[in-house]
């Protein structure tokens, strides 16, 4: 009689097609609409950007507060309500016709994006496994790159066969729709089928330490440099990674024109898919900061390349060498926290370093767009993340090698 399957993989299935649509919707599409409001209303790079650091800046918020919410509400509950926000903000952007308008209605689309980012990823996951974590938390990040693979790409050449407004709102309606699929597939933990994580048999565990006792304790650890050497150099890492990200088409366009540009972003996320895999392949056996840092060199000579590239190739270069560290960059936090911090802690961990690193890096797109509309080029943007990112590299090094051992 064949075993049945764990349905922690069915989990896994479902949290990789909702980051699938999150991230392609919420992160990598950014570029997208940044692009083309400016070049249908004849925005600044700054007028656009602006809301976009509004939108970070409040999904980090509210990942700060995703362990509570998916510990009290379930996973079931919060997915269905983001997923209808983050569709109705994607449907939204397309109706925008006054600036102003951008920052209600990325609020919105805030609410999608920070109940269905890293952090939930890692949240959702973390029940389900412990020997096999780094492998699950990697699966389910590639369904984000592939978000950056298929739906940010499909929106370009959607949008002009479309119209800006019919494009984004099939692109909402189809979201919708799937994410309340994937809410169906969610369950709070393994303990539901009476089973342990990794599906193994249940075993008595440990009260989840009471609220205040918590609280004590997350701040027991914001005293400490472990904490900020992860979270200090993710921040400042993937603030020069959304700010390239959000200005990505803008930047490629003059270069490769708009099919340019859709491929481009397409040779960006494919390497970021690639450098997910073979990092998820091998990082549980290897020191995760040093996977850090070596991911954010690479990114830096992709930097590099992209400022000073006069060629098409040079470009696509440019943009392969970043993207392979597009996707490492976000799932690389919780991996270093699950070996480095006790299980119990690890979701109030997440969550507190995502939202750290999500309120950062939602400066980056206006650093960018402010230096681009003050220098009329991407060139000293580019510098400025390249150095953001160097920084980094060295900072997620400096750490004790003593490892906090599980309660």
């Amino acid at each position: 009689m064949r075993a049945k399957v764990f349905y922690g993989w069915n989990v896994v299935g479902a949290v990789s097609t909702m980051a699938f649509l999150s991230f392609g919707l919420g992160f990598y599409g950014i570029s997208v609409y940044v692009a083309t409001l400016q070049r249908l209303h004849g925005w600044s790079a700054s007028v656009v950007s602006t809301p976009v650091t509004l939108y970070y800046v409040a999904g980090a918020l509210l990942t700060a507060a995703m362990a509570n919410l998916y510990e009290r509400l379930g996973p079931r509950v919060v997915v269905l309500v983001a997923g209808t926000a983050l569709a109705a903000g994607v449907a939204g952007l397309g109706r925008v016709t006054q600036p102003w308008q951008l920052y209600p209605t990325f609020l919105v689309m805030s609410v999608g994006w920070g109940a269905m980012s890293g952090a939930a990823i890692n949240i959702i996951l973390a029940p389900w496994w412990e020997r096999r974590r780094g492998l699950a938390v990697s699966l389910g990040f590639t369904g984000a790159t592939l978000g950056g693979v298929v739906v940010a790409p499909l929106l370009i050449p959607l949008t002009e066969a479309l119209g800006f407004e019919t494009a984004l709102s099939t692109a909402a309606l189809v979201a919708f729709v799937t994410l309340v699929v994937v809410a169906a597939v969610l369950r709070r933990g393994p303990e539901e089928r009476g089973l342990g994580p990794d599906g193994d048999p249940l075993r008595a565990r440990p009260d989840r330490p009471p609220a205040r006792g918590e609280r004590r304790w997350r701040g027991d650890a914001l005293r400490t440099w472990r904490f900020w050497s992860v979270s200090i150099p993710f921040a400042l890492g993937l603030a020069a990674q959304v700010g390239v990200v959000t200005h990505l088409v803008a930047l490629v366009t003059p270069t490769l024109g708009i099919g340019g540009a859709a491929r481009a972003v397409s040779v960006t996320t494919t390497a970021a898919l690639i450098g997910r895999l073979a990092t998820g392949l091998v990082v549980d056996r290897l020191n995760r900061r040093l996977v850090a840092s070596a991911t954010l060199v690479i990114q830096i000579v992709g930097l590099v390349l992209l400022a000073s590239a006069p060629s098409p190739a040079g470009v696509y270069a440019g943009c392969a060498l970043f993207g392979l560290g597009v996707g490492n960059l976000t799932s690389l936090p919780g991996l270093i926290l699950a070996v480095e911090w006790p299980r119990a802690h690890f979701s109030t961990l997440v969550g507190l370093v995502v939202g750290i690193n999500q309120f950062t890096f939602a400066f980056g797109p206006s650093l960018v767009g402010l230096l681009r509309d003050r220098t009329g080029t991407y060139g000293l943007p580019l510098a400025a993340c390249a150095t953001l990112q160097a920084i980094a590299a060295v900072v997620v090094l400096t750490t004790p090698r003593a490892r906090i051992r599980p309660e």
